[in-house]
This record gives structure tokens, C-alpha cells and sequence, in this order.
């Protein structure tokens, strides 16, 4: 970067002084000037975009770093006017331009942190129904990661490349196609394939932060959907760590997938002459007294029948897999209660011939 030529005329003018003290004069008057300046673009642009949400809090929150990036373009300026030797002014421009980079990648990064943030204030996870939440929560979330590793590797990328040394030894690199390079294409694959997974999940999302998922025949919740890992709370409190990949290639169960509400089952065993009338009207009764019903499946069913017991399946339908896993819970307890108090005789019992009870009687 050339220095402009009132800066050149001001170089020429203190002349007489020595070379440190011109360099630090420059020094200063740069960086006077870029505050001067800086100070006065983020008032204008607080002022112009207060009703801009992304722009005002992206003025806010990257003070900092524009203002360290406004000096350091400053710098750049009065190195390249500073009586310096070839080798210093090298040196020290390589090393504006570096913390350039690293500032803009800075920039960047919180930029996206408020973008995210400004989209998901409009979505509401605390709510009974908040499967359009978790959706776009699940999105933003991986995205975000994905394009922060994104923008980690270029802002590292350009940092390095700015150094003449590092900058050959990465185009030599990246051009062989030796052992060096399939080694580190090997070693990066699992790192590579699970950000592809998280980038597909994001997209296609067979999975959303807080789903009930029925993973390595365990139950629980998508708890955290990370940039190469998934963690799963079991009902027990456990957490299960898997890759993102698992997900894309292996088959699971979603219970929450297109609705939080569910139906759930609860099986009873009863006698040959239990009377199913009573059974279901007594079930639509526990059902409608539950404040864990959401008011639309109850049923119940005579689903097999053997030698001994009819399977009789008992289906309620509740609101999220958490409160169906206890409207199950409470169905099977009062109706057991109800086949022990009020009709025992529907209770599973043994049958034996004439022909079996009369050799127990002999044997006996």
C-alpha cells in the first residue's frame, strides 16, 4: 500500500529529524487518525441504522475489532511513509496485513453469531408445540458451526498466504500428490464426512435438537447437534455420543419427526371371558378424566388370542412422547386396578381338562 502524498509531503518536511523519531511521529498521527475516524463512522452508522437490528448490534459488538482494523490500515499507510529499511517495512507489512485477516475473519464471525441470533428470536422452544422451533434451531445451529469452521479455514488460509515462506510451503503442499498429502486426506476423512452429515441434516433434518429418538435400542432425547457429533440424553439421564454420520447411515426411530404428539400402547393380558365392553368403556373414562389426553386416540383392541389370555391393546394419544410415555404408564395402572377390584374374574386363569384334572387328583 502506498502512502498518499500529504503524508509524503509531511515525511519530506521532517526530514531533518532522525528516522526513529519521524517513524514514531507517523506512528501516532496514524493511529490519532484512524480513532478520529472510526469514532466518527460508527456514530454515523448507529445514527442511519438504528432501526436495522443486524446493522446496529454488528456496530456494537465489533468495536474493536473495526477499530483495530481502522488502525491497522492506518499503520499499513505510515510504514509504507516511514524511513524505514526494505527489510523492516517488509516485515512490518506482513504483519499489518496478517492481523488484517485475522480481524475481518473476527468480523465475520460475530456477524454470523448475530444473524443466527436475530432468526431465532422469532421462534419461541419453550412452547407445548415447538416443532417449527427445534426446525429452525436445528438449522441455524449446525449451520452456523459449519460456516464457522468454514470461515476459520479461509481467514487461516489468507493469514498464511500472506507470509512469503508459509505461503510457498502451502502451494507445494496442496499441489503434491505424494504420501504427505493422502496421509492427511486419510487422517481428515472422518472430520470430512461428518461436516457433509451436519450440512445434510441441516437440509434434510431427519433429526431436531429435542427430538424423542430411539437410538442402539435406547429412548431418549436429541440433546445437542454439535459440528461432528451428536449427543443423546437417555431416558435415564445417560448421555449417548454419536457421530453425525451414524444418523445419515444407520436406520433409528424418530418419534417427533413430523409431531410432537404421539400414540401410545399399553397391552393387557386378561381371561378368554373378560368382558371388553366394560374394558373399553372404562379405559374412555380414564382417558377423559387424564389431563395428560390431548382428547383425540382412545382405543382399545382385542389384538391376538392363544390357548391361555386375549392380548388386548389399549391405545392413547397425549401431546409429546414425555407425557405419552406417562399417560401409558397411568392406563396400565388403573385399569389393572380395575380388573383386580371390580372385575377379577376377567383376570388370566389356568384351564385344565377333565381328563389333566382328574390324573392330578390321582397323582395327588
Amino acid at each position: 500500500m502506498s502512502a498518499p502524498p500529504w503524508l509524503t509531503d509531511l515525511v519530506l518536511r521532517v526530514a531533518w529529524a532522525p528516522p526513529w523519531a519521524v517513524s514514531l511521529v507517523l506512528i501516532l498521527v496514524a493511529v490519532l487518525v484512524a480513532l478520529a475516524v472510526h469514532w466518527a463512522i460508527v456514530r454515523v452508522v448507529r445514527r442511519s441504522l438504528a432501526q436495522d437490528a443486524f446493522w446496529s448490534a454488528l456496530a456494537v459488538r465489533t468495536r474493536r475489532p473495526t477499530r483495530l482494523a481502522f488502525i491497522t490500515a492506518a499503520l499499513s499507510l505510515a510504514v509504507a511513509a516511514a524511513p524505514l529499511t526494505p527489510g523492516q517495512a517488509a516485515t512490518a507489512k506482513t504483519g499489518l496485513l496478517v492481523l488484517f485477516i485475522l480481524l475481518v475473519g473476527w468480523i465475520v464471525m460475530t456477524a454470523l453469531d448475530i444473524a443466527a441470533a436475530l432468526h431465532l428470536r422469532r421462534f419461541k422452544v419453550d412452547v407445548e408445540d415447538n416443532l417449527l422451533a427445534r426446525k429452525h434451531l436445528t438449522q441455524v445451529k449446525i449451520l452456523r458451526r459449519a460456516l464457522s469452521v468454514v470461515v476459520g479455514v479461509v481467514t487461516a488460509g489468507f493469514a498464511l498466504m500472506a507470509i512469503p515462506g508459509v505461503k510457498q510451503w502451502g502451494v507445494s503442499l496442496l499441489a503434491a500428490g505424494g504420501a504427505a498429502s493422502l496421509i492427511v486426506g486419510l487422517a481428515l476423512q472422518p472430520l470430512l464426512t461428518n461436516l457433509i452429515a451436519g450440512i445434510q441434516i441441516a437440509v434434510t433434518q431427519p433429526i431436531r435438537l429435542d427430538d424423542a429418538v430411539i437410538v442402539e435400542k435406547e429412548w431418549g432425547n436429541i440433546e445437542e447437534i454439535n459440528a461432528t457429533y451428536v449427543v443423546v440424553r437417555l431416558w435415564d439421564w445417560r448421555r449417548m455420543v454419536l457421530p453425525l454420520s451414524y444418523f445419515i447411515q444407520t436406520p433409528f426411530q424418530n418419534w417427533t419427526r413430523e409431531s410432537a404428539a404421539l400414540i401410545g400402547t399399553a397391552m393387557l393380558y386378561v381371561d378368554h371371558a373378560a368382558p371388553i365392553d366394560r374394558l373399553r368403556a372404562k379405559l374412555q373414562e380414564i382417558a377423559r378424566d387424564s389431563k395428560l389426553w390431548d382428547g383425540k386416540v382412545v382405543a382399545l383392541q382385542v389384538t391376538d388370542v392363544t390357548a391361555q389370555v386375549l392380548e388386548v391393546r389399549c391405545l392413547v394419544s397425549a401431546r409429546s412422547a414425555p407425557t405419552v410415555f406417562d399417560l401409558r404408564c397411568d392406563v396400565r395402572e388403573q385399569m389393572m386396578a380395575f380388573l383386580r377390584d371390580e372385575v377379577p374374574e376377567a383376570l388370566p386363569r389356568r384351564r385344565l381338562s377333565l381328563a389333566d384334572e382328574a390324573s392330578a387328583t390321582a397323582e395327588a
